[in-house]
This record gives C-alpha cells, sequence and structure tokens, in this order.
C-alpha cells in the first residue's frame, strides 16, 4: 500500500465517520453541516485515489463534487427552511 492508499483510507476510517454521524443525528443546522463536511471530505477522497492508482480521470469526481456540492446544500436548505410562499411569489389570480 502506498502513501496515497493510506492518506485515502485515513480520510475514510476517522472524518467520514464522524461526519456520517453529525449527518444523521441533530437538529437540521447540524446535519446540514455534516453533510457539508462529508462532501469536502469525499472530494480530498477522489483527489487522492487518483494519484494512488495512477488514472488522472478519476479526478473528474472531484471536480463534479466540488461543483455540485454547494448547489446541493443550498437546494437542502431551501427545502429545510420551509418557508411558505408569500402573496407575491404566487400566480396571479390564485
Amino acid at each position: 500500500m502506498n502513501a496515497w492508499a493510506a492518506a485515502a483510507l485515513v480520510l475514510l476510517a476517522v472524518p467520514a465517520p464522524a461526519c456520517l454521524w453529525v449527518a444523521a443525528r441533530g437538529s437540521a443546522v447540524r446535519r446540514l453541516a455534516g453533510v457539508s463536511l462529508f462532501s469536502g471530505v469525499a472530494g480530498a477522497v477522489f483527489l487522492v485515489l487518483p494519484q494512488a492508482y495512477d488514472r488522472s480521470s478519476y479526478q473528474d469526481l472531484a471536480l463534479m463534487l466540488g461543483v455540485l456540492a454547494p448547489a446541493g446544500t443550498l437546494v437542502f436548505t431551501r427545502f429545510v427552511a420551509g418557508t411558505a410562499p408569500t402573496s407575491h411569489d404566487s400566480a396571479p389570480g390564485a
């Protein structure tokens, strides 16, 4: 096992379970923080594994996660907030 694979294993063994535990318990804000932190850990793993296996194409996963994770966080926040539409948000005549 090379050093890059060991680094990926450490990332999966230590912070990933902690993030998943936080994401499974607590208030909505704590769950959101856990999911956001887990996406950062997963991105780091997806950056380390291509170095371990010498395949640069795997870095595309890290790029896509880096682009999509903040959007997913915003969508999650919108659904958890549960704000009722105001009168100017509804369609005319409704």
